[in-house]
């Protein structure tokens, strides 16, 4: 297992959740959920800078087919974005089917009401996808899921 703080990002169409390991990898715990929109990657990108962190894994939302819809095409273009902005750390996308259903019934079972848990089930999505993505590197001693490569840098006209 690699040494160093990773984040977690569930990135919805309202909010983003963020989580963090410790440095050994073995625990995530959630950061904050970050309002989508103007401004989102500039708070990320501190939250990586403030932790540190060696790379950063974004859930790529597939149904239980493995099909990808439009959450996936977005989920793709922000960690493409956040690649180019947090470059040279990596960005990577890690499957993140039923994430969401399991922090929601996580929530559930520890007495957190319907209505209070939107505040915090972004949060709560980002840990279960970075805690399942360490224990896929733990499991497989390889990196988890696959690196975002940012667009190449434009060397001047194209002839």
């Amino acid at each position: 297992m690699r040494f160093g703080t990773r984040i977690g990002v569930d990135v919805g169409s309202v909010r983003i959740g963020v989580a963090r390991s410790d440095p050994s990898g073995l625990l995530a715990t959630p950061v904050e959920t970050v309002k989508r929109g103007k401004g989102d990657l500039a708070r990320i990108a501190a939250i990586v800078s403030e932790y540190e962190a060696i790379e950063v894994i974004v859930g790529l939302p597939t149904s239980l087919s493995g099909r990808e819809g439009q959450a996936a095409s977005l989920a793709r273009q922000f960690a493409a974005d956040l690649a180019v902005r947090l470059a040279p750390t990596p960005v990577r996308l890690f499957d993140e089917r039923l994430t969401t259903v399991a922090a929601t019934q996580g929530l559930r079972a520890s007495g957190v009401k319907a209505k209070k848990q939107r505040g915090v089930i972004d949060q709560a999505a980002a840990v279960v996808l970075l805690q399942d993505a360490l224990d896929s590197e733990r499991a497989t001693e390889r990196p988890p899921g696959r690196p975002v490569a940012p667009p190449p840098a434009a060397d001047g006209p194209a002839s």
